[in-house]
């Protein structure tokens, strides 16, 4: 069984000899490097001079593993132990592969600047664990160059992405985010909002029954989370229309519509009749601006258009159930 399983098993750094901290180093330049590498393949379609950016960054991280086996031949020989990260105790660690498909473009440039500080932070302990004059000096110099990785990180993205290409990558990852997320987000938004106003209004001006009226207003909008979530996945699979995955626009547009929905429906959680009316129909105020908000902040829509149409349009559907509940 993989010796990452059991902590336990996993030796403190501190027992380390030079020999296995140099071997440590030389895995964790090769990790980081296929890292890179990785991110390179992954951005290589949408943004193919960030992919440039990482790829120089790999061969960056390889030059220095081939440092360290340099100094690991003149001081040891040619057989370098096998120590990875997973097989010391508190040594920082890398996602692995599958964590890390599909993130963000700014996402990934986060992760690659913290890759660097944890490895400057190892080089900094390993200097100081080390008596050899040459190996000092070269744990040093990493340490040095990873703290600098960010300006490399910067020259490398000036040459590759000058602020022209930056600003259409820039664009291109925001409309990738409206398309996956905001878009479907908020029609799930408007349609739990608004759609369940006439049910839970309605039936609660019918019944005048608090709990009741929660138990509908749950059961409309989780029915109604889980019905536009599967529509929405089932309704491309985002590779022509390159809207992203169906797996995560269907989860933000059901997540939203159940949660538009509940917002109005938890008030009736009070065993008071008006207090909750009075306090869900504050809510409704609130997420009825809400859209028009977001759909100014993110979609472009003249702020005055938006909240003349939602928020007319869901008082009419209010007062719709309102009527129909004292029918």
């Amino acid at each position: 069984m993989p010796i990452r399983l059991f902590s336990g098993a996993r030796r403190p750094f501190s027992s380390l000899s030079e020999q296995e901290i140099l071997a440590l180093a030389i895995s964790s330049e090769e990790d980081d490097a296929r890292i890179y590498l990785a991110y390179a393949d992954q951005l290589r379609t949408q943004y193919p001079q960030s992919a440039k950016v990482f790829e120089d960054m790999a061969e960056v991280e390889h030059t220095h593993r081939n440092m360290l086996i340099d100094m690991h031949r003149q001081r040891f020989g040619e057989r370098i132990p096998l120590i990875r990260r997973e097989h010391v105790r508190g040594f920082y660690e890398r996602k692995p592969d599958w964590l890390r498909q599909n993130q963000s473009l700014e996402q990934i440039r986060d992760e690659a600047e913290r890759m660097e500080e944890t490895a400057a932070r190892f080089y900094r302990e390993a200097v100081a664990m080390t008596s050899d004059a040459a190996t000092r000096k070269l744990l040093g110099d990493l340490a040095v160059a990873e703290e600098g990785h960010e300006d490399v990180a910067r020259m490398l993205g000036d040459r590759h992405t000058p602020e022209d290409v930056k600003a259409d990558e820039d664009e291109t990852a925001r409309r990738q985010f409206l398309l996956t997320y905001v878009q479907p987000g908020l029609a799930g938004l408007m349609d739990g909002s608004v759609s369940t106003l006439a049910p839970i209004f309605a039936a609660a001006f019918a019944t005048q029954d608090t709990w009741q009226t929660f138990l509908i207003g749950l059961s409309a909008s989780v029915g109604a989370g889980i019905s536009m979530g599967f529509t929405e996945a089932a309704h491309d699979d985002g590779k022509l229309s390159g809207r992203g995955s169906p797996i995560r626009r269907g989860l933000a547009s059901g997540i939203m519509t159940a949660l538009g929905g509940l917002g109005h429906a938890l008030p009736y959680l009070i065993p008071h009749f008006w207090t909750a009316t009075a306090i869900a129909a504050v809510v409704v105020f609130v997420e009825l601006w809400v859209i028009a908000f977001i759909q100014n902040r993110y979609m472009e829509t003249p702020f005055l258009r938006a909240a003349f149409q939602v928020v007319l349009g869901g008082s009419l559907v209010l007062a719709a159930g309102i009527l129909i509940g004292n029918g």
